[in-house]
């Protein structure tokens, strides 16, 4: 197995988890990645998450309507400025769907010497840095991929 099997392999196993974790919360992949950035950065507004994420303030409100629905955030006003709303991340509330994931890596790391996590670590970091700059070169592209209209 090469370098893109593993990351073929990978990218599926991640994809899988995710569309069980939407099947389970009643949200799309879309939410649970908002979920992780109000939760990473604390309460946005719909307009700060909608530029974070490259969707319109509307399609924001049906994500938060969704996440709100699912038990996952709620809507506060901005305690900066009260005619604003912010949307919070309920904590604990992802993370329970994902404590067995937890757990499982944690043993999965616990085999390598902390040597051998680095390493891992590293490839982690790089591989999410060319994650991140192909998304961005595909949302950029404005085409649309091979055989789609």
């Amino acid at each position: 197995m090469d370098a893109r099997d593993f990351g073929r392999e990978l990218s599926t196993a991640v994809v899988a988890f995710h569309e069980a974790v939407g099947a389970r919360l009643g949200v799309t992949a879309v939410d649970q990645r908002a979920l992780a950035l109000i939760a990473g950065k604390g309460p946005l507004s719909a307009g700060e998450l909608a530029k974070e994420i490259n969707l319109t303030p509307g399609a924001i409100t049906g994500v938060a309507d969704r996440l709100e629905r699912a038990g996952l955030v709620r809507r506060e006003p901005d305690p900066g400025d009260r005619r604003r709303v912010v949307i919070t991340a309920i904590p604990g509330a992802f993370g329970q769907v994902f404590a067995g994931l937890g757990a499982a890596m944690g043993e999965v790391a616990a085999r390598y010497s902390p040597a051998e996590q680095q390493v891992i670590a590293d490839w982690v970091v790089r591989t999410v840095d060319v994650l991140k700059e192909q998304t961005r070169l595909l949302s950029e592209s404005g085409r649309p991929a091979p055989g789609r209209p």
